[in-house]
């Protein structure tokens, strides 16, 4: 690991801590202030149709099936994701958070909370928003870092307007090809809690995942608890640029009970205290049919009570045009730290004593003249015999500016950086996690660096009154450092340049941007194509 690289992101890091490292601007017009005492009084729900055929644009036939087709989301499944009730205080501190929480969801778009009227001590207000096409049937294809993936599914993001979701599938990518089964509900029988469950039955073995749990759903939720378990088997291949190079049986137990407090938003801040136990055992074996594993990573088993501590700093801003087109999305620009510590050994059924360790940290600067800028750190490690064993240190920083009102510049730089990894821990590097213009898993190692410099077009074309479109021109610069567990070849710094499409369909649940890509590989070894081309749906630009 370069030197001026690890001083550069340990710089980023400590800026996190300071005040003022940057003059910040004002926030948008908030919401009418509260006169002491006044309360909440009526609340009403008013969720619109995909289409709006007031508008003559949108007046067609097809959009008014689609709207008689879908079925509307149910204002008792609205109501369950809102902040306030009725007679609560009015804050408008709440009503923005509501707004950001309803953001959150997939089944609709555009929330807003408004005052409508204020009498005798009381404020009514009104939630709006408008429903989307949650109802994803049909084929979808992705191609990124050389390789094709394919998928049949039935997806319905607000199953009979609850807004649960289901989800059944069949998939297939470079790994392995599954039949897959999702159910989400983020509201049972009209409560808090939340369940999340999932089965995937693969080629290769199978994967099965429950969670429930009551979340901090605010800032001023007081307690949190649930419970989690994810048992999956299934072979694990390494790659040496870009082709299979060796594979191993990987068995994996996780299970994790925990209960949180807090005493609320106070001050511009929210403070939780978390606690609980976690399992978490890997077994590793060859895999059947292949031949044998050069070098198996080891078993392990950590059994261990932890606890953990979080701080968040109230501060977020809208903006439109920035990951999304022409959606509203939050950023934000307080602090956040994140800290816990667990402790393994055999009186809990641990096969190695070790102290755990998992730390997070990010904030952001409002910039003059319309630049935004954040950064993030992580830490997750253990210590073990008095030695740091599988550590990683991960620090990003992430830029924004606005060149004009249809562009956009943005640049990001990240950086992993492990001591003593686990032998299935490589940090990989290629076409399926930012070096566009090679292929998948291209590179290995026990750091790595990704720098991405970005143009970014927004346009006002908006075919059908379904998609926006906007585009791209980038660059990317990358290089793992540092030994892979079977000896990758190392090819140093890594660059390509290239141009995109970006297409986002505005009435989909799915809120993804389709990204069609071509890119060129200025380096690499001369088993790379000149160009590649890469399909696929993110959750950003």
């Amino acid at each position: 690991m370069p030197r001026s690289l690890a001083h550069a992101l340990l710089l980023a890091t400590l800026l996190l801590a300071s005040d003022a490292a940057f003059s910040e601007v004002t926030t948008p017009e908030p919401l009418p202030a509260p006169v002491a005492g006044e309360r909440i009084g009526s609340i009403t729900l008013r969720v619109r149709e995909i289409f709006d055929t007031s508008q003559p644009g949108e007046n067609k036939a097809l959009y008014r099936l689609a709207n008689r087709l879908h079925i509307d989301t149910r204002e008792n499944a609205l109501r369950a994701q809102l902040l306030f009730t009725e007679g609560d205080l009015y804050s408008p501190r709440v009503a923005e958070e509501t707004e950001r929480a309803l953001r959150r969801l997939r089944y609709i778009r555009e929330p807003r909370v408004r005052v409508v009227g204020r009498h005798d001590g009381l404020v009514d207000l009104e939630v709006s928003a408008s429903d989307t096409w949650t109802l994803s049937p049909g084929l979808s294809y992705g191609r990124k870092g050389g390789a094709n993936s394919t998928s049949i599914e039935f997806d319905d993001y607000n199953v009979l307007g609850t807004g649960k979701r289901l989800s059944i599938g069949a998939h297939n990518d470079v790994d392995r090809s599954s039949k897959s089964l999702l159910w989400i509900d983020p509201n049972v029988f009209g409560t808090r809690w939340t369940t999340n469950a999932s089965y995937s039955d693969n080629d290769d073995g199978n994967s099965t995942a429950l969670e429930i749990e009551r979340p901090f759903y605010s800032f001023d939720t007081r307690w949190t608890a649930g419970v989690s378990m994810f048992d999956d088997d299934g072979v694990q291949h390494r790659y040496s640029l870009g082709k299979r190079a060796d594979a191993y049986r990987r068995e994996e137990r996780d299970a994790d009970l925990h209960f949180g407090t807090s005493h609320g938003w106070d001050d511009g801040w929210v403070r939780r205290f978390t606690a609980g136990l976690r399992f978490d055992e890997k077994k590793f074996s060859d895999a059947p049919g292949l031949a044998p594993s050069a070098i198996l990573p080891v078993d392990h088993t950590f059994a261990y009570p932890y606890a953990g501590l979080e701080f968040i700093q109230d501060d977020f801003a809208t903006e439109t045009n920035v990951d999304q087109i022409e959606r509203t999305e939050d950023f934000q620009f307080g602090r956040r730290f994140m800290v816990e510590l667990g402790y393994a050994d055999s009186a809990f059924g641990s096969d190695t004593s070790a102290t755990l360790l998992r730390a997070t940290a990010s904030r952001g600067w409002r910039l003059r003249d319309h630049h935004k800028l954040f950064f993030g750190a992580g830490l997750t490690g253990r210590l073990e015999d008095g030695a740091a064993r599988d550590t990683i240190y991960s620090a990003s920083a992430r830029y924004f500016w606005r060149t004009s009102q249809n562009t956009l510049f943005y640049a990001s730089l990240t950086g992993d950086f492990g001591h003593a990894l686990d032998l299935d821990d490589d940090l990989l590097l290629g076409g399926d996690n930012g070096l566009r213009g090679y292929p998948l898993r291209y590179q290995a190692g026990s750091s790595r660096a990704l720098l991405t410099l970005e143009q970014r077009f927004y346009t006002n074309w908006y075919p059908f009154r379904l998609f926006h479109v906007g585009g791209a021109v980038f660059a990317d610069v990358g290089r793992s450092f540092g030994r892979s567990a079977i000896d990758v070849p190392n090819l140093g710094t890594l660059r390509d340049v290239g141009f995109g499409l970006r297409v986002a369909n505005s009435r989909s649940a799915l809120a993804n941007v389709l990204h069609l890509d071509v890119a060129f590989p200025l380096d690499g070894d001369s088993s790379i194509q000149n160009i590649q081309f890469l399909v696929g749906t993110k959750r950003s630009f």
